[in-house]
């Protein structure tokens, strides 16, 4: 790797799952709280902030599982972004619910967590050799 490598110590790697832990948490709240976001154009409804949600919580993972160099990051974002969905979907002290139990609400209470296992299961990919440069 030429570019930053992953953390080798305990302490490190630790520091580096809680950071994503961190992320991951604060990412989850805000994407809930803005998946009900849709532009209507006459009766075509296009729910455009679940889209944006879901394609971000992907980015956000493959991000951190290629700037971390591994799994383990990503598994702890992906625990931060499934757990507060999971949180928010229950009901407030006065019933209120930011995840309804309609379509998009489904949706975005199960995308996150389907997106993090594909993520976090796909294959490390080989790592490409360059063939040497040759001096003239």
């Amino acid at each position: 790797m030429t570019g930053a490598e992953a953390p080798t110590t305990p302490a490190a790697r630790a520091g580096t799952v809680g950071l994503a832990l961190v992320v991951g948490i604060i990412y989850g709240s805000v994407a809930t709280i803005g998946h009900r976001n849709e532009l209507r154009l006459g009766e075509l409804v296009i729910p455009w902030g679940l889209v944006a949600a879901i394609v971000g919580v992907l980015a956000l993972l493959v991000g951190i599982r290629l700037v971390a160099g591994g799994r383990l990051a990503a598994i702890g974002a992906a625990v931060g972004i499934v757990g507060t969905v999971a949180l928010l979907t229950l009901p407030g002290r006065g019933g209120s619910v930011l995840i309804t139990g309609d379509v998009i609400g489904t949706i975005w209470a199960v995308a996150p967590a389907l997106v993090a296992v594909l993520v976090i299961a796909w294959p490390r990919l080989p790592a490409r050799h360059r063939p040497a440069s040759r001096a003239a």
